[in-house]
């Protein structure tokens, strides 16, 4: 009996991380493209600002929802395929209003404002820029 319970608590215990980390997890989405533009091997400096023209609803977790005359800082813009998408943090109208978060979103809905470093070190992308969280 006393092995049964063992077995039955490695069971549960089991089966509780499983649904843990399902809840907490996320999931792996398909790349929008294979390489990257950055002011930065790891494009951790923004190369731009720009401000959203019209609003945007995402249609998955890669991407950040906009609303217009916000402002993004752009970290990286996508190449080749993806070429249409750039990757950049919202901020609000008070900077704590809003987490930082980085996602993709349309380069077509925002226009640069102002320029701050040069966006010329092209860098692959991985699985972590396609990750829903």
């Amino acid at each position: 009996m006393r092995k049964m319970s063992g077995t039955l608590v490695l069971y549960l215990l089991f089966f509780s991380a499983i649904s843990f980390s399902t809840i907490l997890g996320g999931r792996q989405m398909p790349k929008l493209s294979e390489k990257k533009l950055c002011a930065d091997e790891e494009c951790s400096h923004p190369i731009s600002m720009a401000v959203a023209l019209d609003d945007y609803f995402p249609s998955d977790c890669r991407f950040i929802p906009i609303q217009r005359g916000q402002i993004i800082y752009v970290f990286s813009k996508l190449k080749g395929r993806g070429r249409l998408f750039w990757a950049g943090s919202v901020q609000g109208n008070y900077y704590s209003e809003q987490e930082a978060h980085i996602g993709f979103f349309p380069s077509s809905i925002v226009e640069e404002t102002q320029l701050l470093l040069p966006g010329t070190v092209e860098v692959p992308t991985n699985k972590w820029d396609f990750y829903c969280h």
